[in-house]
């Protein structure tokens, strides 16, 4: 009997020791976590060895990791949109402001032939204000779960022509005119209207601003390319040019909001094609892709 209670204390000891030391690095635990709430990159750590625990500790270190780097790509993120917004309020502000001068100086100019002229510069740096307020309000239906699209088979060969007689004006300003070659004008894709009706616009608009020289629209199969000469001044990546709110270092300039490119991109993934850019020297290659018809 005594050598059962004897035994039994000594379990009870034992057992109290482990509790006592379980309570003390939970404790342990507990100061090192406000330490982490209040800012400490401290990795968690107990004296105690029991497997569990240490575990524990495994674990918390992974999510305390985690949080660290979530936190830092957040601010990273932050940092970024507030740029982007600086800047896409500066883009907006430009061709505003323009508009506003020539109006006064048309209201101020007493030659009909100059006064008509401030007033269609007005008008463009209006309608380049409407098409980057279109972009950017496309932008918000793209990133809302509802936005929908309406697929149909499309003729693409007058639909890109309408695109382009659309930016004649600008061809005409530039002094160039589009190069296009089809294989066959009855090719056909399996599209919303006019979701292919901004990608046109866009790619043939980014085009205009931001290269030099004209454009040439190939089709060759499934595909359409889009290709254009860039300045050594304005040349993008094509790692990066479907990027949201990306430009080329000397590329922000009047009628660019930064998402043309991004948003011909998405527009092609949700109608089931994709979109690839290639830069060989100077020459900048924008290829569509889409799903076989038929």
């Amino acid at each position: 009997m005594t050598i059962v209670l004897v035994v039994l204390t000594g379990v009870c000891v034992v057992l109290a020791m482990q509790y006592i030391r379980s309570i003390l690095a939970v404790r342990s635990l507990r100061r090192q976590l406000e330490e982490i709430e209040r800012g400490s990159r401290m990795e968690i750590g107990v004296e105690y060895r029991q497997r569990e625990v240490l575990s524990l500790c495994r674990q918390l270190n992974q999510l305390s990791q985690q949080w660290f780097r979530n936190q830092r790509q957040y601010e990273k993120a932050e940092k970024q949109l507030k740029q982007n917004i600086t800047s896409l309020a500066h883009d907006i502000r430009t061709p505003l402001t323009g508009a506003a001068g020539y109006v006064q100086l048309a209201q101020e100019c007493e030659d009909s032939v100059k006064r008509e002229h401030y007033l269609e510069t007005a008008d463009d740096r209006l309608k380049e204000l409407g098409d980057m307020l279109e972009e950017l309000f496309l932008y918000t239906k793209l990133t809302s779960v509802e936005f929908e699209l309406n697929m149909s088979e499309i003729q693409v060969f007058p639909l890109l022509g309408e695109c382009l007689v659309g930016l004649y004006r600008q061809f005409e300003e530039k002094g160039v005119a589009p190069e296009v070659e089809f294989q066959s004008e009855g090719f056909r894709v399996k599209a919303d209207e006019e979701c292919l009706r901004r990608i046109f616009h866009n790619l043939i608009q980014n085009g205009l601003l931001h290269g030099k020289g004209g454009i040439t629209i190939r089709q060759r199969g499934c595909s359409i390319f889009f290709e254009n000469l860039v300045s050594e001044t304005s040349m993008p990546d094509p790692e990066q040019i479907f990027d949201r709110f990306y430009k080329a270092d000397s590329a922000r300039r009047k009628g660019s909001s930064g998402l043309g490119m991004f948003i011909v991109k998405e527009l092609m993934e949700r109608m089931g094609g994709q979109s690839e850019a290639k830069l060989t020297g100077q020459r900048l290659t924008i290829r569509l892709d889409f799903p076989e018809v038929g």
